[in-house]
């Protein structure tokens, strides 16, 4: 099994990476991609721990909607900051996570079309998969892609959220769909819907942690070992075998992402 999106790099693992890592590992998991905030130094370093403990861990470095405000009026910035993100990052498998959000408008529209722009742009500059958040943005986050991305930038929907309309959109991109704790949801019906839709080579699997823990752990901090009950909610839906779901994932991570070291 492969947490195909987690934010180990985050203040709430902070007091307790080790036992966290712990616990993945004897969850079973292969490995896991960490996002890392390109604008936020330290958690590059926090990343660089998760790796001592963990060398299986990868990376995602990119400016998240929430934080395009702070290349408000200087948008040419954003290409230098993400590229020297990557290029000081260890482990980099993909820009991300980038894209629009609309739930919370942290930063204006405008603001965040652009960032997102950029990054996208780079991506396909650097030959490098994009993880996409798109929260109330799903037209806008498909036409970026397209405009930008010219059809030779592939990545993944993260915490996938939609229905089988944005499913086909993305699978005709070229991208695959990850899907989180969200499918154990009681009223996520139409997310378990799309996970039945997604064919095996496009499916992943994540935590998105510390967010988003799966029943039977909603309201708790969530962790990468609990991906294990994504994949079984995942095999439950498709009508698959646990293990044959789990390999299919873990796969598909690989597939787009290559080796998480």
């Amino acid at each position: 099994m492969v947490d195909s999106h987690c934010h180990l790099a985050d203040d709430a693992f902070v007091p307790d990476l080790e036992a966290v890592v712990g616990r993945a590992q004897a969850a079973g998991l292969s490995g896991a991609l960490c996002i890392v905030d390109a604008v936020r130094p330290e958690e590059a370093e926090r990343l660089r721990r998760a790796r001592r403990l963990w060398p299986a861990v990868g990376s995602a470095v990119g400016v998240h909607p929430h934080q395009a405000g702070a290349f408000a009026g200087r948008i040419d910035d954003v290409e230098p900051a993400v590229r020297r993100a990557v290029e000081t990052t260890p482990g980099v498998r993909a820009i991300g996570e980038i894209g629009l959000d609309y739930h919370y408008d942290a930063a204006p529209r405008e603001t965040q079309q652009a960032v997102f722009r950029r990054q996208v742009g780079l991506a396909r500059d650097l030959a490098r998969p994009v993880v996409i958040h798109t929260r109330e943005a799903d037209d806008d986050t498909v036409r970026i892609l397209r405009e930008e991305g010219r059809g030779k930038v592939r990545g993944v929907f993260h915490c996938f959220t939609g229905g089988r309309r944005l499913a086909r959109q993305a699978l005709d991109l070229g991208f695959h769909l990850s899907f989180s704790g969200i499918v154990t949801f009681r009223r996520a019906e139409a997310v378990r819907d799309a996970a039945r839709f997604a064919p095996d080579d496009r499916l992943l699997a994540e935590t998105d942690a510390p967010y988003l823990a799966p029943v039977p752990y909603r309201g708790k901090r969530n962790e990468p070992a609990w991906v294990a009950r994504v994949v079984e909610a995942l095999a439950d839906l498709r009508a698959r075998p646990v293990r044959e779901t789990a390999d299919a994932t873990a796969a598909a991570f690989a597939g787009l992402f290559g080796s998480a070291r």
